[in-house]
């Protein structure tokens, strides 16, 4: 009789091989790279818009610091959460 592998138990977490996991973190840390101008680009986009549509010179620096501010909270959030392992962050928000 041939030996068959039993099935994987699919609730315990899969292992990444070191090359794989490595690159994880990396793509991880290239987002929050990207976040931080991307936020201030959409701020000032919406203060762009708002100066030109309701007349006012203030807007668009305005929405400058808001996506500043907005970027900054998303940047430490996501470092902070970049060195955390995978399963620990499931079971925070989770219950």
């Amino acid at each position: 009789m041939p030996y068959n592998n039993p099935p994987s138990n699919p609730d315990s977490p899969r292992k990444q091989s070191g090359g794989l996991a490595s690159l994880v973190q990396a793509e991880k840390l290239v987002q929050i790279a990207f976040l931080l101008p991307c936020a201030m680009l959409v701020g000032w986009g919406a203060g762009w818009w708002v100066d030109h549509h309701f007349h006012v010179e203030w807007a668009s620096i305005t929405g400058l610091v808001i996506g500043l501010i907005a970027g900054m909270v998303s940047v430490v959030r996501m470092a902070l959460g970049a060195g955390s392992s995978p399963s620990s962050s499931k079971s925070k928000g989770t219950k």
